[in-house]
């Protein structure tokens, strides 16, 4: 494992336009070759553009192989992209909501989807104003993969917190305004602790509701990350705020607006989101569905 790390970390060394070399290699075998979750993807965009004709889905489908490919390139050099490079490739855009919820003495939720690159949010750790910056991650099998990503998401003075501690971490520390909290909204609860589901790109969807559970006992901000690529290699992420329709936020508010504000932006740019992902797998196993529009 030692010798595979060292690998990773002389690849993530190199040159962008040289791991893009390496993605086309990656995007032609997956496309034309091994059909990654060929069928997966497949199905997951027809279900949730059932508008578009057969041939829109393909070419949907093709860029998405593009994006999923330099994504697995990106992710890689994350593992050593300088501040410098990371501030050129990503731009953050309306940081003011993170100083409106200082100024206001409110902790921050944030919430993005699996849009490409959620991974290089990172360095947003180093301007907002609050002082501590906690990516959540979901902890994975492979002890290997866990602790690079760990270390990713540690970078840039963040600290990041497994799932399954966050919330606690959440509730133990002050609600001061100088904490932030980085999830990554749109995960799928494993069957066992699917207790809400609502619509979402046409399908009836599991939500995580972690945060939303928050949201009605803190008062919290909650900003959503519009991710955006702008071109090969650069991304602009767009801080939005969620507010209450009422005096504070009832049950279920913020899981129906995040899946509303990302819906938004995945109709704007399909092909720049996770389709891969088997997000539907537990559709029959929603205990509560929410059947109102979002």
């Amino acid at each position: 494992m030692n010798f595979l790390i060292k690998i990773l970390n002389l690849i993530s060394k190199l040159p962008l336009k040289i791991l893009y070399i390496f993605s086309d290699i990656i995007f032609f075998l997956n496309y034309y070759i091994i059909a990654y979750r060929g069928n997966v993807i497949t199905q997951n965009l027809k279900n949730s553009f059932p508008e578009k004709q057969d041939d829109e889905i393909k070419q949907i489908k093709k860029k998405f192989y593009r994006n999923f490919s330099d994504y697995l390139v990106e992710t890689v050099k994350s593992f050593s992209i300088s501040e410098t490079e990371s501030r050129v490739r990503m731009q953050h855009i309306n940081q003011q909501v993170f100083h409106d919820a200082k100024a206001e003495g409110k902790n921050v939720i944030m919430l993005a989807g699996h849009v490409f690159n959620w991974e290089w949010i990172n360095a947003m750790a180093k301007f907002i104003p609050q002082a501590h910056c906690h990516p959540v991650y979901r902890k994975v099998n492979n002890n290997f993969w866990e602790d690079q990503m760990k270390k990713v998401r540690n970078r840039f003075g963040n600290e990041a917190l497994e799932a399954n501690e966050v919330i606690l971490n959440i509730f133990r520390s002050k609600n001061d305004g100088n904490s932030a909290y980085m999830f990554v909204a749109d995960q799928t609860p494993h069957f066992s602790h699917v207790t809400y589901g609502l619509e979402f790109l046409n399908q009836r969807t599991p939500a995580f509701i972690g945060y939303d559970k928050l949201a009605t006992r803190m008062d919290l901000a909650f900003i959503y990350c519009e991710m955006k690529k702008v071109k090969r290699g650069y991304y602009q992420v767009n801080y939005h705020r969620i507010y209450p329709d009422g005096e504070k936020f009832t049950e279920n508010e913020v899981v129906k607006k995040f899946h509303k504000l990302l819906e938004n932006t995945l109709h704007k740019r399909p092909d720049n989101y996770l389709w891969s992902h088997r997000k539907w797998k537990y559709q029959d196993s929603i205990k509560k569905f929410d059947s109102e529009k979002i």
